[in-house]
């Protein structure tokens, strides 16, 4: 709730600004409160929330993440061209506030215990039912300590770092390869669209199979789609990695707090994913420009692809050798 606020507050103060310093400090506020209200927190509340459920409730928060990202472009361009940017500022800041503080208040509890229940909503006294090994709590100092965490921190650093370097540079590279403008946004979108549709299947598939074996798979998809672009020129090439790629790249993010939970439990689990975030964001920072050098060396993507694909099958690699009940 605390997020909540800093968000709804710093876009309705940039309705108001006169001075670029003021814009600039609303920008630290907005993402320190994206920090508090964002992916960590959410990703916690839904484990801790959810055991035998944890994979679709979770594939059904980031379907909401994803349909967030279609609409909201929408409505804001609606807004500034109706009412103006600096009165669209401060309606979305309101509707923030306004829509998320009653929920968080009045709705959402942080853990099942505080109204009587277990999680996946069932009756208190059914706690009874011990946790698996893979459930247990783990601290922060000993989850750093083992090798599950680093597998999965390199797993995703790696994962993650190849869909960003696509996701910048994908565009561009449809450009270079002769296509239209209004074709290269069209498959972008279709990315979009098929990450959606991965994020609600996989959460099911996640409940039902291994949770790391399921999460291998679908950065082995990553890598391999990857290497399809190498035929972006055929139709049906172009159009089987915008599904590959766009399906595994939706369940890419909601697998690592899946997977995460199943190792170290939900105790410290906040600490934990902060830990892994910051780390896989330096794949999502480096990646891209490294694809991005290796395209102005060279003026072709075909050495950043392949080396992007690799990336992809490492992380792949990484993941299957996670276990849950190990033990350091």
């Amino acid at each position: 709730m605390g997020g909540a606020v800093l968000i709804g507050a710093s876009l309705v103060l940039m309705g108001r600004i006169t001075k670029l310093w003021q814009y600039e400090a609303l920008c630290t506020v907005e993402v320190l409160g994206y920090v508090l209200a964002g992916p960590i927190a959410n990703e916690v509340l839904v484990a801790r929330w959810f055991r035998q459920r944890r994979g679709r409730a979770m594939g059904y928060a980031y379907l909401g993440l994803g349909l967030g990202g279609v609409v909201a472009p929408l409505l804001v361009n609606h807004l500034i061209t109706r009412y103006g940017w600096r009165s669209a500022m401060e309606i979305v800041g309101t509707l923030i506030a306004a829509v998320l503080l009653p929920v968080g208040i009045w709705i959402t509890k942080s853990d099942p215990a505080e109204v009587g229940l277990a999680p996946d909503g069932t009756e208190a006294a059914s706690r009874s039912q011990a946790p698996s090994g893979a459930e247990c709590a783990t601290s922060a100092g000993a989850a750093v300590r083992s090798v599950n965490f680093y597998l999965v921190l390199l797993g995703s650093t790696l994962a993650i770092g190849a869909i960003g370097a696509v996701i910048q540079h994908f565009v561009l590279f449809l450009r270079d390869q002769g296509y239209a403008a209004v074709v290269a946004a069209q498959l972008f979108a279709a990315v979009q669209v098929a990450s959606l549709g991965g994020r609600v299947i996989v959460g099911y598939v996640a409940d039902r199979f291994s949770k790391t074996k399921t999460m291998a798979l679908c950065y082995f998809l990553i890598g391999a789609s990857v290497l399809l672009l190498r035929a972006a020129n055929q139709p049906g090439a172009m159009w089987t990695f915008v599904t590959l790629f766009g399906f595994a790249m939706g369940a890419d993010y909601m697998l690592i707090p899946l997977v995460t939970a199943e190792c170290f439990g939900t105790a410290a689990l906040g600490k934990i994913l902060g830990l892994i975030i910051m780390g896989y964001s330096l794949g999502q920072w480096g990646a891209p420009v490294l694809v991005g050098a290796i395209f102005d060396a060279k003026h072709s993507y075909d050495l950043a692809w392949k080396l992007m694909a690799a990336a992809g099958m490492l992380g792949s690699a990484a993941i299957y050798a996670v276990s849950p009940n190990r033990q350091n």
